[in-house]
């Protein structure tokens, strides 16, 4: 398998250059050059396989002629083995068509670890191929990714790790997940500033050149292949487990980056039978106007109880926009470089209309989160987080073929967000045993600017102020 720059002036790479070098040198993401082809005959074997079973065969074509069948089910053994539930992402049932995929049972209460454990043993093989420098990552949270990042790399050799966050703009749970992880290769800096101007300085750290040479800069947002890879297989393990190939399945995903839907649009273009993808989007709703209007414009982000959604510009969007362009990659480039300029590009109506095959969306507000909150806990026994409460907002207010079981993506554990599901709920959401200490462990970050120059310097010194 081989990676090919959505701008087209990169190398193309392996799945071990890809991992390791996350942004392409050209400013594009990497994809693969063909998507594989999985067969109804395919897709049926999966049934009754353990979810580390599940993801070798669906992540097999990825990583051909760099990891053998029995090098990543090592891989992924170590990944999963410490998930607190024998499913890895089990399926929970909440009418006769609605599902929630819970992706939360992982260290850090929270979907990006089930990418981000793998993408850390991924990280320490390949490294430990090699007699190079150390490599540097360097991230950006609206919440979720550090910490599920963090406890990835956390002690691991030959990799330091600097996360930036927005100061004040994620929940206390999230912020001291990352900030009580003392290894000395972690680095967490709050940025006076949003997510989107944090994302905004780690790719424009990956730009410049000589920066990103000194330090080996490596990627753990969803910019990097290897987490989108890793994320596919859980779309194939709860389909199959609700009849695939016989039957079609839909999911309502909620999203602000566009990552975790974008690897169910990657399992649908290897043959999973996907009804439809569901784009929930909450007040922060450029993926919505985007789908719906041809409106891809960034607007200011509005804080709400739901933070990991609170972006306004969805990095992953450009892997869409290129199968959208044709994989015309000289197309592409001319695309982004126009929106870099103005912050706002139309989609055509062809556009629009070759998403909509795949694609829906839906604007979720406030009140109607709260009141999917509610009735979640009230009618199905289930405390859900705000973005699992867009999702299945979203979800409920589809319509679909009533024989098409709809799977919301659960993305974080309600405990996460206790203030929000109290208030919202009336209900608590304690923290499991393992973290029931976080409120007393000793915290260590750096408060910076939202300016690449200081946050370099920063990193240049040696992590010294």
């Amino acid at each position: 398998m081989r990676y090919i720059s959505t701008r087209g002036a990169a190398a193309a790479q392996d799945f071990k250059g890809v991992t390791l070098t996350g942004l392409a040198s050209d400013g594009g993401l990497y994809v693969p050059e063909n998507w594989p082809a999985f067969s109804r005959e395919d897709i049926a074997a999966l049934a009754g396989l353990s979810y580390v079973d599940t993801a070798v065969a669906v992540m097999r074509p990825f990583v051909s002629g760099v990891l053998d069948d029995q090098a990543l089910k090592n891989l992924c053994e170590a990944a999963y083995g410490q998930f607190n539930h024998a499913a890895v992402t089990p399926l929970v049932q909440l009418d006769e068509r609605h599902f929630l995929l819970e992706l939360f049972h992982g260290p850090t209460l929270a979907f990006k670890d089930v990418a981000l454990q793998l993408l850390g043993h991924l990280f320490e093989k390949f490294l430990s191929e090699e007699k190079g420098q150390d490599l540097t990552i360097v991230g950006a949270t609206s919440g979720d990714t550090g910490s599920a990042a963090i406890s990835a790399v956390a002690g691991r050799a030959g990799v330091q790790i600097v996360m930036l966050h927005p100061n004040g703009r994620v929940s206390e749970v999230q912020r001291r997940q990352m900030t009580t992880v003392l290894d000395k290769n972690v680095h967490n800096v709050a940025i006076d500033g949003s997510f989107d101007d944090a994302q905004a300085i780690v790719k424009a750290m990956f730009n410049d050149s000589d920066f990103r040479k000194r330090h080996r800069l490596g990627a753990v947002n969803s910019i990097n292949w290897a987490r989108l890879m890793a994320q596919i297989v859980y779309y194939f393990y709860a389909a199959v487990r609700l009849g695939a190939p016989d039957r079609k399945v839909a999911f309502s995903v909620p999203t602000g980056n566009f990552g975790d839907v974008f690897a169910g649009y990657a399992a649908k273009k290897m043959g999973l039978p996907v009804e439809k993808l569901i784009v929930a989007t909450n007040i922060n709703d450029i993926l919505y106007r985007a789908l719906s209007a041809g409106d891809y414009s960034v607007g200011n982000v509005t804080p709400t109880d739901a933070p990991s959604m609170d972006i306004q510009i969805s990095s992953n969007f450009e892997r869409l926009l290129f199968d959208l362009h044709s994989r015309d990659a000289a197309s592409l480039a001319a695309t982004m470089a126009q929106f870099e300029q103005s912050r706002a590009i139309q989609i055509s109506d062809a556009m629009r209309q070759q998403a909509a095959t795949i694609f829906s969306s839906k604007r979720i507000d406030p009140d109607e989160m709260a009141a999917t909150m509610r009735w979640a806990s009230d009618k199905a026994g289930q405390v859900i987080d705000p973005h699992t409460a867009i999702g299945l907002a979203a979800a409920r207010e589809t319509d679909l073929p009533k024989d098409v079981p709809v799977v919301t993506l659960a993305t974080a554990h309600p405990a996460k967000f206790p203030d929000a599901v109290s208030r919202i709920t009336g209900k608590n959401a304690p923290l499991p045993h393992r973290l029931a200490d976080l409120y007393s462990r000793e915290e260590r970050y750096v408060e910076l600017p939202a300016s690449r120059q200081t946050i370099q310097a920063y990193i240049d010194a040696g992590f010294q102020l």
